[in-house]
C-alpha cells in the first residue's frame, strides 16, 4: 500500500480551491475558527496532564515533539508553538502549507512545516511525543492504513488526538445538511457523510494497531449562545485521545 492509496485526491482538491482563506475568520474557515480555542485548550490540557507538565510556565510545552497531521494554514501549529514546542505540520495540500509558512513568518514562529507523507516519516525513523490529527480521517482514502502510519511514528510514550464527525442520521441533518446546506457554514461538498467513523469503529481500529483509547468527548454547539463547547454528547463532532498499549 502506497501514501497515494491513503491520499484522495478529490478531497485536497477541495482545500486547494479556498486554501488562501485559512486565516480569514469570516472565510470559508470561519466555523473552524470557532471550534479552533476549544480544540487548543483541550490538546494543550491533555498534552499537559499525559507527560505531568506544571502548568505555570510560559513555555511550558518546550521540549515537546509535535506532528500535526492535515495542518492545513496552521491554526492548531501556531498557538502550540507558542508554547515552546517543536512543531511539524504536514499536509497533502501545497497551497495550504503555502499559506501556513507565511502566517508564521509573519507572526515570527519557527514551525516545521512540510510536504512529507506519512510514509517518509516512518522510513527516516522520526517519532513524536504527540500525533494530532483534527478532522483529517474523513477526508483519508483509506483510514485503517492511516492509522497504522500513526501508530509507527508516535513514541510508545506519546500520545494521538484525533478529532472528527460520527456517522449517523443525526450528524448527516446537521452536519451536511445543516452545516454545508442551510447555514453555510463549510462549502457545500465538503464532507462525504458515507466517509465518517463512528468512535466505536476508530476505537477498533486503534486497537487492531496496539494503541487503545483513553478518552472520548463531543463538541456541540449552542444556538442560542452561538457558540461550542465540550460535552459529553459524541453523536456528532467528537475528539479522541489515545495512547500505544502498555505504555507507561
Amino acid at each position: 500500500m502506497t501514501a497515494k492509496e491513503t491520499i484522495d485526491p478529490d478531497e485536497i482538491l477541495k482545500f486547494s480551491k479556498i486554501s488562501d482563506e485559512w486565516w480569514d475568520i469570516k472565510g470559508k474557515f470561519s466555523a473552524l475558527h470557532k471550534i479552533n480555542p476549544i480544540r487548543v485548550k483541550f490538546v494543550i490540557d491533555k498534552i499537559t496532564s499525559h507527560h505531568n507538565i506544571s502548568n505555570k510556565y510560559e513555555n511550558l510545552l518546550h521540549n515537546i515533539n509535535i506532528l500535526d497531521v492535515g495542518c492545513g494554514g496552521g491554526l492548531l501549529c501556531e498557538p502550540l508553538a507558542r508554547l515552546g514546542a517543536n512543531v511539524t505540520g504536514i499536509d497533502a495540500d501545497k497551497k495550504s502549507l503555502d499559506v501556513a509558512i507565511s502566517h508564521a513568518k509573519d507572526e515570527n514562529l519557527s514551525i516545521n512545516y512540510t510536504h512529507l507523507t506519512l510514509e517518509e516519516i516512518i522510513a527516516e525513523q522520526k517519532k513524536y511525543d504527540v500525533v494530532i490529527a483534527m478532522e483529517v480521517i474523513e477526508h483519508v482514502d483509506n483510514i485503517e492504513h492511516f492509522i497504522l502510519q500513526l501508530s509507527n511514528i508516535i513514541n510508545p510514550n506519546g500520545i494521538i488526538i484525533f478529532s472528527s464527525i460520527n456517522r449517523n442520521i443525526k450528524s448527516f441533518l446537521l452536519a451536511i445538511i445543516g452545516a454545508e446546506y442551510i447555514l453555510r457554514w463549510v462549502p457545500t461538498g465538503t464532507h462525504n457523510w458515507n466517509k465518517f467513523i463512528t468512535p466505536e469503529e476508530l476505537e477498533g481500529m486503534l486497537k487492531t494497531n496496539n494503541i487503545e483509547a483513553t478518552e472520548t468527548k463531543g463538541l456541540v454547539f449552542n444556538p442560542i449562545k452561538y457558540s461550542w463547547a465540550l460535552s459529553d454528547d459524541s453523536t456528532v463532532n467528537y475528539i479522541i485521545v489515545a495512547k500505544p498499549i502498555n505504555a507507561a
